[in-house]
């Protein structure tokens, strides 16, 4: 079987970011978690080894807006941005899982900075 030199890629870079980011209780990880169609971010306490809170952009809410893939990883930044303030967190650790910090992925750490997180 074949495997995809651009998937190889992006797990060494997301391996080689996994290194230096790690969450604790007081300041856990924001991992993001890109597709073709959809995005998934979740807020993840390394220590534990549990996932505190999570979006997508395949929830409800988000899902029934109209707009571009962009427009709803912004939405989705700001879901997760509510629901860690909603478990009393502020500040968190962002983990861009490998990808390039653009696009989709810029779009919804800036969701979640206009929510009240600081990276």
């Amino acid at each position: 079987m074949k495997t995809d030199n651009k998937v190889i890629r992006r797990q060494k870079i997301r391996y080689s970011v996994r290194k230096k980011v790690a969450g604790t209780t007081a300041k856990p990880r924001l991992s993001v978690f890109r597709s073709n169609s959809d995005i998934y971010v979740q807020i993840i306490d390394d220590v534990t080894g549990k996932t505190i809170a999570s979006a997508s952009s395949k929830d409800k809410d988000i899902k029934a807006q109209a707009g571009t893939k962009s427009e709803k990883s912004k939405m989705v930044g700001a879901a997760i941005a509510r629901k860690a303030t909603d478990l009393g967190l502020t500040e968190i650790v962002f983990d861009r899982g490998g990808y390039l910090y653009h696009g989709r992925v810029k779009a919804v750490a800036d969701g979640a900075r206009e929510g009240g997180l600081k990276f």
